[in-house]
């Protein structure tokens, strides 16, 4: 029976895939649907993209490796190619989501292999995953199975343009205290070149560009994210692997075209492999990808914040978008006190804070001590119990988080769940099944053991911690923190994982948990955090309102996060830290809060010391805040200098409105001139929401459509609200001041 071809999506997003009830079906094109081929008029043009298309899924299994090449790379899976189709099936849901899955089987194995894609009518993102049944009679280990494989990247390219040259990466580095480095190179500068060996029976250079995440902290070194874009026309396709643990991409040339895999955990990069036995099922972490016909890397941002926004899980934070105060950053650090404490609910509930949260150190009594390694506190290696530290609290804590109530706050307070320390009580409470492990021993990491969420105790033993502190305290909020990232994994509870698929067990069971306490308390707000902005992926993003984006302490330092986060981060969820101190000038505050300004802000610092002028600023710029954050859920991120250099002098963000209004912070830093020009075609006339110091000064360019903005001081910064262009006006301000 010959080869069919399928066109399935929406006019945003399509596929074409190749039905072949002989061989594996494969995803031919993936583009908007006037962009693909017609199966019917254009049989030849399908026909050339077959010979370069990889299998919906690629997997590979112990016995069988690859079949055609070898190397490093992920493709090729001898039991991949060996599939075959045995039918597809699709349906469209009451919210518009359309869903197509394509089944395929393995004869010798009996592995039933199938590919889900989901697409939302308006929004040009397709989600992918892999579910594996072993339908046979004989155990298969998987060793790798993508979530999505893409091939023909190139053939939009212009007719002489090396894909080497024609074609560029993004990536984005994600260091600790320095996230969303954003940086672009071309496939050869990236190191992947044709070398020319399929005219002679290759399927190309062996070669790959891989980027890989190990360990717990799911975005310690690179962001589970890249772009491959088109130079020439803008052309752009943005991905996401949607998973709170290890994962890998990569990039690969194929016979003289382009592919991208992406899958969770492997066992060349991971320790990951999965044992099926007959009846077992595996199903792989989710993959997303935005594709845009011009407009790069910005323009499909935007693309795929609409799909975060339209996947995560409801809740009434995401509306409000309170003002937090939390005691920690260039604050008490991990040292609070009712003596400590009470002078700043006072001073938060004067500037116009609505969520207090008693950060790090409430729970243990043993005093801070000279830093250690790492600088950590004494109760570093002793937490886990999650009691409040009489010693600190003469009064009880519920004489603080009284106050806080009184002075109309919600209050909050720092967990770390995850974690128990090696010196802590509930370390030789719980069983040995409860932590992870290896070869039978504990692990350890900084001093701490980690939890395993599969263990019915180590369950039942923060359900219990949470619905405490929520009974006993009337919590509203709960800062969920992460410090440690315990490696490749653990041979879990019964110790028979591969170490890899036990902490994708793990990974899939603290998911599950956070669902659980919010099903039991929906009213409870749960911030994520991990070491700042070290677990940035959808998978937490999806469940959890509001995201600490970094643990930068350094106010000239923190504005090149603050304006590359929208990139990963909605900015309904992304807190960034305001801290405000006593010896900053009023230009200096000015960076300090407009930093935090087009997001969600954290303040911290020490405003019970500033001088009334100084806390006057703080009260304007929180009030100023709360006349537009309602625009923030709907607004779309853009950069009219470029995405933010780590050393950039000027730095510009902008959040555009869907009444055509937009917000517009702007930074300058040590060593910039004083004058920028920004190219802002799509805005309107401007006018300052909130400066300090001496005055900025705008000159706006009607013809030009650009802004001429000067700020006099260094390390200083300034919000303004852009007007809709004319004739695209809204009869009423919807940013006012």
């Amino acid at each position: 029976m010959p080869i069919t071809m399928l066109r399935w999506g929406t006019d945003e997003l399509s596929l074409l895939v190749s039905l072949d009830t002989a061989g594996p079906a494969r995803l031919l094109a993936l583009d908007a649907l006037a962009a693909l081929p017609d199966p019917e008029r254009e049989a030849d043009a399908c026909e050339r993209l077959v010979r370069g298309a990889l299998p919906l899924v690629e997997i590979q299994a112990a016995g069988g490796g690859r079949w055609g090449t070898s190397g490093k790379r992920h493709v090729d899976g001898a039991l991949s190619g060996g599939l075959r189709c045995i039918g597809h099936q699709q349906d469209e849901d009451a919210a518009g989501v359309r869903t197509l899955r394509v089944r395929m089987v393995h004869d010798t194995t009996g592995l039933e292999v199938t590919a889900v894609y989901r697409l939302r009518t308006g929004v040009p993102v397709l989600r992918s995953e892999a579910l594996l049944e072993n339908a046979g009679r004989a155990p298969v280990t998987l060793e790798y199975v993508s979530s999505l494989t893409l091939s023909n990247l190139a053939r939009r390219l212009p007719d002489g343009t090396r894909w080497e040259d024609g074609l560029s990466l993004w990536l984005a580095a994600n260091p600790w205290s320095g996230e969303f480095r954003w940086s672009r190179a071309t496939l050869a500068e990236r190191g992947l070149y044709d070398v020319g060996m399929v005219a002679y029976g290759q399927t190309g250079s062996k070669n790959r560009i891989a980027v890989t995440s190990t360990g717990s902290w799911s975005s310690s070194e690179y962001l589970p994210m890249g772009c491959l874009e088109d130079g020439g026309s803008g052309r752009a396709l943005l991905w996401q692997i949607e998973h709170n643990g290890s994962w890998h991409a990569e990039l690969g040339d194929r016979f003289d075209d382009v592919y991208l895999a992406l899958s969770g955990p492997t066992d060349r990069e991971h320790q990951w492999r999965r044992r099926l036995a007959p009846g077992g099922a595996f199903r792989t972490v989710p993959a997303a990808v935005a594709v845009v016909a011009d407009g790069g890397l910005q323009k499909a941002v935007g693309a795929l914040l609409d799909h975060r926004r339209t996947t995560r899980r409801p809740h009434r934070d995401l509306e409000r978008l309170p003002v937090v105060f939390n005691d920690f950053m260039n604050c008490l650090m991990g040292d609070p006190s009712t003596k400590a404490l009470l002078p700043l609910v006072d001073a938060a509930a004067a500037a116009g804070a609505e969520v207090f949260c008693i950060d790090a150190g409430w729970f243990d009594a043993e005093p801070t001590r000279a830093a250690g390694p790492g600088g950590v506190p004494g109760w570093w290696d002793a937490v886990g119990e999650w009691q409040e530290a009489a010693p600190r609290f003469p009064g009880g804590l519920e004489e603080v988080t009284g106050r806080i109530r009184e002075a109309g706050m919600i209050p909050g307070l720092w967990l770390e769940p995850e974690v128990v320390g090696v010196r802590g009580a509930v370390a030789a409470a719980l069983p040995d099944g409860a932590f992870f492990r290896r070869d039978g021993i504990r692990l350890a990491e900084w001093g701490r053991h980690q939890l395993d969420l599969r263990h019915p105790a180590a369950r039942a033993h923060l359900d219990a911690v949470v619905d405490r502190l929520v009974n006993t305290y009337r919590i509203g909020y709960l800062k969920l923190d992460y410090n440690i990232d315990i490696g490749p994994g653990t041979d879990g509870p019964r110790g028979a994982d591969s170490p890899g698929d036990g902490l994708l067990g793990h990974n899939r069971a603290y998911l599950d948990w956070l669902d659980g306490v919010l099903d039991r308390h929906p009213g409870l707000v749960l911030e994520s955090c991990a070491a700042g902005g070290s677990r940035t992926d959808h998978a937490i993003l999806s469940r959890l309102p509001i995201h600490s984006v970094t643990d930068q302490q350094d106010f000239r330092l923190i504005p090149a996060i603050a304006a590359a986060a929208p990139t990963a981060v909605a900015p309904e969820q992304a807190a960034v830290w305001a801290y405000p101190q006593a010896e900053h000038t009023d230009a200096q505050l000015s960076m300090v809060l407009v930093s935090a300004m087009l997001g969600r802000i954290h303040l911290s610092g020490r405003p019970d010391r500033l001088s009334s002028d100084q806390m006057a600023l703080v009260c304007e710029a929180l009030a100023v805040y709360k006349t537009y954050r309602h625009l923030l859920p709907a607004a779309r991120p853009y950069w009219p200098l470029g995405l933010p250099g780590w050393r950039d002098g000027w730095l510009a963000l902008a959040l555009g409105a869907p009444d055509g209004t937009a917000l517009l912070a702007l930074w300058r830093r040590a060593g910039a001139p004083p004058t920028v020009t920004i190219p802002l075609p799509e805005a309107g006339r401007p006018r300052v929401l909130f400066e300090a110091g001496e005055p900025v000064r705008l000159q706006w360019d009607e013809c030009g459509r650009a802004l001429r903005a000067e700020l006099p001081a260094e390390d200083s910064a300034v919000l303004i609200a852009l007007d809709a262009p004319p004739g695209d006006r809204p009869r009423t301000a919807m940013i006012r001041r």
